[in-house]
This record gives C-alpha cells, sequence and structure tokens, in this order.
C-alpha cells in the first residue's frame, strides 16, 4: 500500500513537470511564427522564388551565443516540411530541431539571433530528417540571397543543399552556418506531442496532425508558398 501511494505521489509530482515541458514547446514553436511572419513581411527579405523551391524550412527562434571564450551557440526550433512522397504537398505538423555550433562570430554583444534555413532538396530534407548533420560537410550550405540578388546567385542556390538566413538587432542578411550541427531534438518532439516520435515519423509518416501551436506557422506557409515550384527532375 505504502508503494501505490509512493507511486501515485511520485506521478502529481511529475505531471506540472511535464505540463510545463509542453508549454515551453508550444511556446517555441508559436515563437517560430512569429519570426518567419516578421522575416517573410521584411521588404528585402527572403526570395519568393527560393521558398517556393524548398522542400523545407527550418527556423530558429532566439539563438544564443554561449558566454565562453570558445564563442560556442546553441538553439533550438522547428522544422516544417511539405507532404507528399516528393514534398509537393502541403506544409504539414513541425518537429523539433536543435543547432549547435562554436564561434559563430557573427552575434555580437550576447543578442540572441534569429535564423531561417531553407531545405533546398530532398538529399538535403532527407538527410536532416535521417542523422545529426553537419553543416557545410554532411549537407552542402551557404548564406542565402535576399531580395533582388537572387537572380545573380545561381550558382550558390544551385550548389547548396540549406540556404541560411539570420536576424540580429533588427538587421537581417544571409549567413554561413558551416561547423554548426543541426539535429533533431527528441525529448522536445516527446513533450509537444505526449509521445517519442522521431522527426521522420513526424515529418513523413505524418504519425500526428498539426498541434495547436503551429497552427499559425503552418498557415502561413501554405498561405505564402503552397506549391513546390522546384524543378521536377530534382524531386524524383
Amino acid at each position: 500500500m505504502k508503494k501505490l501511494i509512493m507511486c501515485a505521489a511520485m506521478i502529481l509530482m511529475a505531471a506540472p513537470l511535464f505540463a510545463a515541458n509542453d508549454e515551453r514547446e508550444a511556446d517555441r514553436v508559436k515563437e517560430a511564427g512569429t519570426v518567419l511572419k516578421e522575416i517573410l513581411n521584411v521588404p528585402d527579405d527572403i526570395p519568393q522564388d527560393l521558398l517556393n523551391k524548398a522542400e523545407c524550412v527550418v527556423i530558429l527562434p532566439s539563438v544564443k551565443k554561449a558566454a565562453f571564450g570558445v564563442g560556442g551557440s546553441y538553439g533550438r526550433g522547428v522544422m516544417v516540411c511539405r507532404g507528399g512522397a516528393k514534398f509537393t504537398g502541403r506544409w504539414g505538423a513541425p518537429a523539433m530541431y536543435a543547432l549547435e555550433g562554436l564561434s559563430i562570430g557573427f552575434q555580437l554583444g550576447g543578442q540572441a539571433t534569429d535564423f531561417v534555413l531553407l531545405v533546398m532538396n530532398v538529399k538535403g530534407a532527407e538527410s536532416l530528417l535521417s542523422s545529426k548533420v553537419k553543416l557545410g560537410a554532411d549537407a552542402s550550405a551557404a548564406a542565402g540571397p535576399k531580395g533582388r540578388t537572387a537572380e545573380g546567385a545561381t550558382d550558390i542556390v544551385m550548389n547548396a543543399e540549406i540556404l541560411s538566413y539570420s536576424r540580429n538587432k533588427g538587421l537581417f542578411a544571409g549567413v554561413s552556418l558551416e561547423g554548426s550541427t543541426l539535429r533533431s531534438d527528441g525529448g522536445a518532439n516527446e513533450n509537444l506531442y505526449g509521445k517519442k516520435l522521431s522527426a521522420k515519423e513526424i515529418i513523413r509518416e505524418g504519425r500526428v496532425g498539426v498541434p495547436a501551436s503551429a497552427r499559425e506557422l503552418v498557415s502561413l506557409l501554405n498561405s505564402k508558398s503552397p506549391v513546390n515550384r522546384s524543378d521536377p527532375r530534382s524531386l524524383k
């Protein structure tokens, strides 16, 4: 009887912690939606034709530089992909992701930086869904062109699997994240959805629906870029 009482007490004590974790992840998803909305409304923002050709989008709000001599950085956010076998469907439920890196020198004065990454082909998307990826090594990455400059950056766009952008102190620019790593955040996914799920199960297998916290984000993407306009040959 004592054991039963102790187990019940432990469950009751843990319940608020699980709820807090769930709320924290939901807030992060909502923040990702706000960041993407603000960035897409910047006059000189991510070129529409690049967004239309992206298979997935990674949004990492408020990545902070750690107070260490090596300048370590860590951020958490979401990845959202188009549905369908060839990433040609509507945008679906988000998976939680983490960015880890060293010496990301563009962060000044301890300011938090928002990142948006466009995953530009199926190979890049599958890499991120399968394992931890080191940008510039496991997946080719480049600073994303912005505004009208995209027209003159054909080589960059064609050769990069991931195009990255940052917003710091109100300034928006393409930025290189080579040397940093992106990985699925299993603990955060469990907190958000209430069960253990891999990024592939969420994004490719559709094991869960879009949570309430992500509806604004997913709706924004479906409104801004409803159709994948990549070269059909790149989707085979």
